[in-house]
């Protein structure tokens, strides 16, 4: 498991991970809704956004997507957050059970198609993801 940046982009999420790219080098892996399993659950205006995107170099580690919310307008400050990912769904599901003791959960810890998926603004407000594939 690690904890890494993750970036919640304006609907630009492609341009500006390829910019980061740029600058940073390394590989840039980076999946659109519509190309995605969860393509009929956003809709069509939202299949060219960023579902998920990341950047891997020597000097970077860097996820990111375009923001979802179609109800909720991003706001500066909750762009940012901290990614926890790699880890089994065991040890995905003890940490978040952790993080969320006095935290507003946003999203329950749910397997999604893309694997258990959840998310929380801590007792401190930091904003957190997880993410864990099957293993």
């Amino acid at each position: 498991m690690q904890v890494t940046t993750y970036l919640l982009l304006d609907g630009n999420g492609k341009e500006a991970m390829e910019f980061y790219h740029s600058v940073f080098g390394g590989e840039l892996t980076l999946t659109t809704v519509g190309d995605s399993p969860v393509k009929a659950m956003f809709p069509p205006a939202f299949h060219a956004r960023v579902l998920n995107a990341r950047l891997k170099s020597a000097l970077a580690d860097i996820s990111a997507s375009d923001w979802l919310r179609p109800a909720e307008k991003p706001v500066m400050g909750n762009m940012i957050c901290l990614y926890v990912s790699g880890g089994t769904p065991e040890q995905t599901t003890a940490i978040f059970q952790k993080l969320a003791q006095g935290a507003n959960v946003t999203d329950p810890l749910t397997e999604q198609p893309i694997g258990l998926y959840g998310a929380l603004n801590d007792r401190f407000g930091v904003r957190w993801m997880f993410h864990a594939t099957k293993p």
